[in-house]
């Protein structure tokens, strides 16, 4: 309908406001911008070749404007509705994460955009966790947690008559979208009030700490905003320049020339004062909830790969454990990048061995033997002759090892721990009102549209595409 406004519009107004509202109440978060500013305009400066990927990709432009939060919920309720909500935006479930893995009572998904279009213009994306009530071992806690999350409201009125409004029309206006967003905004906002007293608070802190965040506030504040560097490891090492304590190690992969998935680093939360219910005004605590993250992402690796990434990440943390404050974070880094080894670190090798996925492109001497009729029908031909290319497709989601060990550095250590899984995804769907997309399937159906479309162009529409890696 005339008049409406993209879905990719407002996903580009809500980011923008949520970043100026968290600027404003976690001020590091401006020093870790400029940070991060400054290192990704050093690396685009010395490495051209880089420059020239992210421009053919149509990632350069998105890498200033990139974010992604992270919310925490407490009901089903809670989750179905946060669906409709980032629907308004674009964006869809994407994957299931487990974070009970590593002593997190709490499972996940992504919500992002899925096109690859929507993705270039703002790939947004809310790492989404749902509190799992059924893990508090006291069954009189649980009780009481379920009682005080049933009686809390954390969307406005305002901001469901619009997600209704948007699902009736199918669209909003202009208008309409910049009230969306403004309404949208106060589920995210923190409140220094606790909907607890201070004993309430201390029952579920002492059960868990991230408990307490979630059933003790009138909603699910903003709890980081992660900007993408493209060096990492130079955040890391500068961030206590600028007056910013990192976290002990890096979680994920260890550093490469060709990055992998997702690495993630952050600085120490906030500690916040908060008033608790029934208290005088004198009776004041803190809550440590919030913090600043980074993160560097890289190649979106196949289910092969993943198995190997997986099973070598599995090997480190089980021979070496960083303990509470950090303790033996070197031997880690260290056995890391030994382990890591086995997986190759170069893209040809990578795309041989289908461990990774790549957008493929015929590239203009392609295209121009082409018009002579000179090309080979054997497709590793086609690439050893550069007439067809691939670039390394970016990944766009999480690793549910890395979001528990920055949960857990959130939570006031950088202990790492390992327990054994305990998954529900059916609970999360029917929870969430729909089934949560695969994200490996996202990726390889990008990986053969890219090549189908290639090969076309270049007049070979007959070629089996199983003859590329």
């Amino acid at each position: 309908m005339a008049g409406f406004v993209s879905t990719d519009r407002i996903r580009s107004l809500f980011t923008e406001a949520m970043s100026r509202m968290y600027r404003a109440e976690v001020p590091q978060y401006g020093t870790l911008l400029e940070l991060v500013a400054d290192v990704n305009a050093e690396v685009l400066a010395r490495d051209t070749a880089l420059r020239e990927r992210l421009t053919r990709a149509g990632e350069l432009e998105r890498i200033d404007v990139e974010r992604h939060g992270a919310i925490r919920l407490g009901t089903p309720e809670e989750l179905f509705t946060i669906r409709r909500l980032f629907a308004v935006m674009g964006m869809q479930s994407v994957g299931y994460y487990d974070l009970s893995v590593a002593g997190v009572p709490v499972h996940s998904t992504c919500f992002r955009p899925v096109d690859q279009a929507a993705l270039s213009v703002n790939p947004f994306r809310v790492f989404t966790s749902l509190l799992r009530l059924e893990l508090i071992e006291d069954e009189a806690l649980r009780a009481e947690a379920a009682d005080i999350l049933a009686k809390r409201r954390i969307y406005t009125a305002r901001a469901i008559q619009l997600i209704e409004r948007h699902e009736e029309a199918g669209g909003l206006t202009e208008a309409e979208a910049q009230e969306f967003v403004a309404e949208a905004l106060e589920t995210f906002r923190w409140h220094g009030e606790a909907t607890v007293t201070a004993e309430t608070y201390k029952r579920l802190h002492d059960a868990h700490r991230l408990i307490a965040d979630v059933v003790s506030f009138k909603g699910p504040h903003i709890n980081h905003l992660t900007p993408r560097t493209l060096d990492i490891d130079a955040v890391q090492a500068r961030m206590p320049e600028r007056g910013i304590t990192p976290k002990a190690v890096i979680e994920g992969p260890p550093r490469r020339d060709c990055d992998i998935l997702l690495r993630q680093t952050s600085f120490k939360a906030l500690e916040e004062v908060i008033a608790f219910a029934g208290e005088t005004s004198a009776a004041k605590g803190t809550h440590t909830a919030r913090f600043g993250e980074i993160e560097q992402r890289g190649v979106a690796l196949t289910a092969r790969g993943r198995a190997l990434y997986d099973r070598l990440l599995a090997s480190v943390r089980g021979e070496v454990q960083v303990g509470a404050g950090g303790a033996k974070a070197g031997d880690y880094d260290s056995e890391l990048a030994e382990r890591f080894r086995e997986l190759p670190d170069s893209w040809a090798a990578l795309r041989a061995e289908q461990l990774a996925f790549f957008h493929y492109s015929a590239t203009p001497k392609g295209v121009a033997a082409a018009v002579d009729g000179a090309l080979p029908d054997d497709a590793e031909a086609l690439i050893e002759m550069g007439y067809l290319t691939f670039d390394p497709i970016v990944y766009e989601d999480f690793l549910p090892v890395s979001a528990a060990g920055i949960f857990q550095s959130n939570l006031g250590t950088d202990q790492q721990q390992n327990y054994a899984t305990r998954s529900n995804r059916s609970a999360f769907e029917e929870a969430l009102g729909a089934t949560v997309t695969d994200e490996l399937d996202l990726y390889a159906e990008r990986q053969a549209r890219s090549l189908e479309a290639a090969i076309d162009l270049l007049g070979l529409s007959g070629l089996r595409l199983s003859d590329v890696a």
